[in-house]
């Protein structure tokens, strides 16, 4: 029996837009426009449950899709601790060793939350369970547990953690059979021709926005190379990701 699952990241919120640890915030105006425009593409999308991440702004963008979608705490995001609402720059001037210990091992738990070995851990375990379930699955999940996700699909080492880059609206298709997935990124919801049941190709032909002043602080750390005691600081998208030590 084949499962498939849909992750969809979620819409544009405050925190993306500062480069912040997020607090659970909502949407932003333009982030909520963003996921009522992808409804009919999301409509198209195979699917015959839908879940989101226990968090403000994926069950808003999954509301703004249309989707009638339960929480599940299994999709939570890694839990950052103290951390949890701070902007990336600040951490890195209050604490650069923590923020190193965070990028080259997997299992520091520097910010006092969830030690990265821990959280895909937790991943594997969820979609092991949505795999046992079977089905169609649609799920509006937190930008890192979209790379989780598909870090644990692959069976690639935990440093690769740092190499997945997840825009908001982006999505990104899993379809698991006897233990084995494959992944397939469609881009972002909404955006191009197609549909992802059809394989249709690329649904992201104008990402700029998504690419441009938003980042996943996570992925932003991770374009600091070796950490802000190892080399320089790189701009988003123009950095070389950390290597295990």
């Amino acid at each position: 029996m084949t499962t498939r699952v849909t992750l969809v990241s979620p819409s544009f919120d405050d925190a993306l837009h500062a480069v912040r640890f997020p607090a659970d915030e909502a949407l932003t105006p333009t982030g909520l426009r963003r996921a009522r425009a992808a409804r009919p593409a999301a409509a198209a999308l195979p699917a015959d449950r839908a879940l989101t991440s226990p968090s403000a702004r994926c069950e808003e963008t999954a509301e703004a899709l249309g989707l009638r979608a339960a929480p599940d705490p299994g999709a939570a995001g890694c839990a950052m601790g103290r951390w949890r609402g701070l902007a990336l720059e600040d951490v890195l001037a209050a604490e650069p060793e923590g923020v190193a210990a965070w990028l080259t091992d997997p299992d520091s738990a520097a910010h006092g939350g969830e030690p990265l070995t821990r959280f895909l851990g937790r991943v594997t375990d969820w979609l092991t369970g949505l795999a046992a379930e079977g089905g169609r699955v649609m799920a509006v999940v937190e930008p890192d547990v979209v790379r989780a996700a598909v870090v644990c699909a692959l069976g690639a080492p935990p440093s690769s953690f740092w190499r997945v880059d997840v825009p908001p609206l982006t999505v990104t298709a899993l379809s698991g059979r006897d233990g084995r997935w494959n992944v397939r990124v469609a881009g972002e919801l909404g955006q191009g021709a197609g549909d992802l049941g059809q394989g249709a190709g690329d649904l992201g032909q104008d990402a700029s926005e998504s690419r441009q002043g938003t980042r996943d602080p996570g992925q932003a750390a991770g374009n600091l190379g070796q950490g802000p005691r190892h080399g320089p600081r790189h701009g988003p998208g123009q950095g070389t990701p950390p290597q295990a030590p």
